[in-house]
């Protein structure tokens, strides 16, 4: 009898995912310097969070599931297009993030997130995407250069986690004309 496979499947966050999104994203902030953040967060923390990212329009949030990766329910990994500044003038533009879950890395999770996500604002009124990126992460760079993003400039020396200073990149990507 063929075994049966279970293809990743990208689709947008659901309440069920708060927990085990919230999960990782503290993975992040209590191991690396990828966020800012510097305390974890609860569950019911991360409603808000969850709650600004719609299953339509130009702020949302992709989760990519698979039943055989067993880790945090499934899921290996989320991205999100938030706004990228309060201010009217900037709602046209939005700030993008991918997080991979440990052991989901190197597998196509983050492209596949990305090309899902810009797939779905290209139906939006959106014209440019921003992306922070704390140096070093090769691995980051690597993946926004190849959906088309440029580096437009680093702010030094910015946060401090960890006891130490890190430099944020910054990159933009042009969304659409409109």
């Amino acid at each position: 009898m063929p075994q049966e496979r279970t293809e990743v499947q990208v689709r947008a966050g659901a309440e069920d995912d708060l927990e085990a999104l919230t999960d990782l994203y503290n993975h992040f902030i209590r191991e690396t310097a990828i966020t800012f953040d510097t305390a974890a967060f609860t569950a019911e923390q991360r409603r808000p969070w969850l709650h600004s990212h719609p299953e339509d329009g130009p702020h949302r949030l992709l989760v990519a599931r698979d039943d055989r990766f067993v880790g945090r329910r499934g899921i290996l990994g989320y991205a999100t297009s938030s706004p990228f500044r309060a201010k009217p003038a900037y709602a046209t533009s939005v700030e993008v993030s991918v997080y991979c879950a440990p052991g989901a890395t190197g597998r196509g999770v983050g492209s596949l997130l990305y090309r899902s996500l810009f797939d779905a604002l290209a139906a939006e009124d959106v014209h440019r995407a921003y992306a922070g990126i704390a140096l070093p992460n090769e691995a980051s760079v690597r993946l926004h250069e190849r959906f088309g993003f440029a580096h437009v400039g680093t702010y030094r020396e910015v946060g401090r986690k960890f006891g130490r200073y890190w430099d944020v990149a910054w990159y933009e990507k042009e969304l659409g004309e409109r």
